[in-house]
């Protein structure tokens, strides 16, 4: 008896034209997956499909088959019928109307939990703009910067961050720990968005990239604790510039959100809130 396929074989690799059904179905499970403060790593090793094909799927490239899609479905919690249900209107809904919160910070910050936890109690979407690059180029974080380099990062994220003010899009935005670093990026940014830096204590920023089940800052690296201070002395002056500091150290997860929460429904109510350390 011929051995059965793995439900994550070749076909996988198939990609859609890019309909507006495909389309459609890459939102939902965009917006399933951010609000459920998944990664795309997460999302694939809870459902057994490749992180490749998830950002093909995102991106609405992906002729994704019936079996695979109730794996995804399956981890998100939800239903394949439930992500394939109607398209939404072109009318923009009420709860994308106010400001664009943006988060800086350090992996390790809080930016994914924080967050999508503030914007699912606001009813608020939420973006993550490395994800945005990666539906851009149909390839992962890694594979952008071995195969096409920092400058072509930077390039399709700027880009991207064009899109969301241009479109006039609402909500908060987890954006990258270097963004800070490029001048043109971080002063579009700073005009058109309430900045938010996530303040953290070296130490919290390393537990919670380990927490999250990646070792590989401490691989073969005994110095990469003093690297990690050294880089947020480096950045300290950049990500002080942003309108309003969450200390997370201090305040712990449930009182960040609320700080957040507070940040975002000031902004919405049309007065920017003055800016706050806490």
């Amino acid at each position: 008896m011929a051995a059965r396929k793995k439900p994550d074989a070749g076909a996988e690799e198939a990609e859609g034209t890019g309909s507006p059904l495909l389309q459609s179905l890459g939102e939902r499970v965009r917006e399933r997956r951010r609000a459920a403060g998944l990664t795309l790593r997460d999302l694939g090793a809870a459902s057994g499909v490749s992180e490749r094909f998830l950002v093909l799927v995102e991106g609405g490239k992906a002729n994704v088959s019936v079996v695979r899609l109730d794996a995804i479905a399956r981890a998100l919690d939800t239903s394949a019928s439930a992500l394939l249900a109607s398209a939404p209107t072109d009318e923009p809904r009420a709860a994308e109307k106010g400001p664009l919160v943006a988060l800086l910070g350090l992996r390790g910050a809080g930016k994914t939990t924080l967050g999508s936890r503030a914007a699912a109690r606001l009813g608020l979407p939420f973006v993550e703009l490395d994800s945005l690059v990666v539906a851009r180029a149909g390839m992962s974080l890694t594979e952008i910067f071995e195969m096409h380099g920092t400058a072509y990062f930077r390039r399709l994220e700027r880009e991207e961050l064009e899109r969301l003010v241009a479109r006039g899009d609402r909500g908060i935005v987890a954006t990258s720990g270097s963004l800070v670093t490029d001048h043109e990026t971080f002063e579009l940014l700073c005009r058109e968005a309430v900045t938010v830096w996530l303040r953290a204590r070296p130490e919290d920023h390393f537990q919670r990239v380990i927490d999250q089940g990646d070792a590989r800052p401490m691989a073969s690296r005994p110095a990469a604790m003093e690297e990690l201070r050294a880089i947020l002395r480096a950045r300290r002056a950049l990500y002080e510039r942003a309108a309003h500091i969450i200390d997370t150290s201090a305040l712990g997860l449930e009182r960040s959100i609320d700080r957040l929460v507070k940040i975002v429904n000031a902004a919405s109510r049309g007065r920017l809130p003055a800016p706050s350390v806490g």
